[in-house]
């Protein structure tokens, strides 16, 4: 399924394979050159379900700009693939190995090169950690918002990659917003500089915005210039209970219509509270169909909380907790973060779909889900940033059972054609890859596939970036 015309070299084709590894070693240590097949298998695959993944040829762990120019001649010269990596989070199957290809993990390059307070920006290359970075700008005062759920783990690099999100995109908006500048390696290893340093600026094309959730498919971004913002204060959490997912969608409509902004605003259908009252015991009440979360980090929260919690009132909650403080607003989160832990504990496996649709439909969304999940008779719960209509249906199934898995991949695939038909996309933050880039070809159409391949092909004209991902 991920194979192109790049990657289809008849295996008996040993010869080449050592003219790769000898060319690598010309250009890199021999510890960042990986061979062995038992270490190189862990390369594989990124955390999707679904997704067929290849076997590498060789796995490189550059540490410099030059040595990633090094391996990207290479891989022209000899026609062989290249798979960019991080940490391997992803839930699409974007990092997945294609049969042959040079797997670049960039997990070495983990510097951060530059926080400067008054240009508020970092600089930074691909292999720093999430968390990482927003504790270092934090001790300068600073705040880098975008903060995926992987945020411990997940790479700025990947992050750019799939062009994340997080719980606080309803305030701060996506990775795409914090992206000013990039240096990226080209496929035949030039190395090109896009987009600024500076606060504003609108010189040429923006080819910055262009590489920001191209999925490694057009450039290796070696170093990022990423815009940051002043540390807001710790925010303040409300839960509201409802007695059903509308009326909690409702609220979601009623605070974003009052022109409220916070800071995050999450949704937990009845499903997913279950699995967090079984796996944690929290003692969330049984009768709660859904559980809305918003938080605050404005100078004064408790007045904003007070309005929010008026609305939800109004919109039929049964029950309304404003947290009094920070440690209190942690507690409440706790739910929230244990949500796909939970899910996954119901069954084994998980497969996390990531519709967005428009706030006004949400509700039609959730009920929707619920039929999916009852025409197929699978346990599907529904976590959501519903500040900005991100949901994430999360697929329960035994991936040892053959029928209940294909029941699980369809009702996947009918849970994006609802996103679609309400006006939605089938992904809001976890990228295409592998595992939805046929429903890309239905979302875009015909002409927008064919404006997208004419992309590719002007950045990779031989298709050896990550082929077979996206279309």
């Amino acid at each position: 399924m991920i194979m192109s015309r790049i990657e289809a070299r008849s295996p008996e084709d040993t010869e080449t394979n050592g003219d790769l590894v000898g060319l690598l070693l010309g250009g890199l240590p021999a510890e960042a050159v990986l061979t062995d097949s038992d270490v190189t298998a862990a390369y594989a695959n990124d955390m999707a379900s679904f997704c067929p993944a290849g076997t590498p040829a060789v796995v490189v762990l550059p540490r410099t700009v030059e040595q990633v120019q090094h391996v990207m001649r290479t891989a022209t010269a000899l026609r062989v693939p290249v798979v960019p990596q991080g940490a391997r989070t992803g839930l699409s199957g974007a990092a997945n190995a294609s049969d042959g290809c040079i797997v670049l993990s960039l997990t070495k390059m983990d510097r951060i090169l530059e926080i400067n307070p008054v240009d508020r920006i970092a600089v930074v290359e691909p292999g720093v950690i999430n968390a990482a970075l927003s504790r270092a700008v934090g001790e300068h005062g600073l705040y880098y918002p975008p903060d995926p759920s992987s945020w411990e783990m997940c790479t700025i690099g990947g992050n750019i990659g799939t062009a994340s999100g997080g719980l606080c995109c309803v305030k701060y908006g996506v990775t795409a917003e914090y992206v000013l500048g990039l240096d990226v390696v080209l496929a035949d290893g030039r190395l090109m500089s896009t987009g600024r340093r500076t606060a504003k600026g609108v010189a040429g094309y923006d080819l910055t915005r262009l590489f920001v959730g191209s999925e490694g498919s057009l450039g290796i971004v070696v170093r990022a210039v990423l815009g940051l913002r002043p540390k807001p204060p710790e925010q303040l959490v409300l839960a509201a209970e409802f007695s059903s997912a509308a009326a909690a969608c409702d609220a979601v409509c009623r605070i974003m219509e009052g022109g409220h902004v916070p800071s995050l605003l999450e949704l937990m259908d009845r499903t997913t509270v279950k699995a967090v009252n079984d796996l944690a015991q929290m003692g969330l009440p049984e009768s709660t169909e859904a559980l809305l979360l918003a938080a605050f980090d404005t100078t004064v929260p408790a007045a904003d909380l007070a309005a929010v919690g008026a609305l939800c009132e109004a919109a039929g909650a049964t029950q309304v907790v404003p947290a009094d403080d920070v440690a209190e607003s942690e507690l409440l989160l706790q739910a929230r973060r244990l949500s796909l832990t939970a899910l996954e504990a119901v069954k084994g496996v998980t497969m996390i779909d990531d519709v967005c649709v428009p706030r006004s439909r949400l509700a039609e969304m959730l009920e929707g889900v619920d039929r999916i999940a009852e025409k197929y008779r699978l346990t599907i719960g529904v976590v959501a940033h519903a500040g900005d209509g991100n949901t994430h249906p999360t697929v329960c199934f035994d991936a040892a059972d053959p029928d209940e898995s294909r029941r699980a991949r369809e009702s996947f695939d009918e849970i994006m054609a609802l996103g679609l038909e309400l006006g939605g996309t089938i992904t809001g933050e976890h990228g295409v890859g592998v595992l939805k880039k046929e429903w890309l070809a239905r979302e875009i159409g015909p002409v927008g596939l064919e404006m997208q391949r004419a992309v590719k092909q002007a950045f990779d004209p031989l298709d050896i970036l990550n082929p077979g991902k996206l279309f």
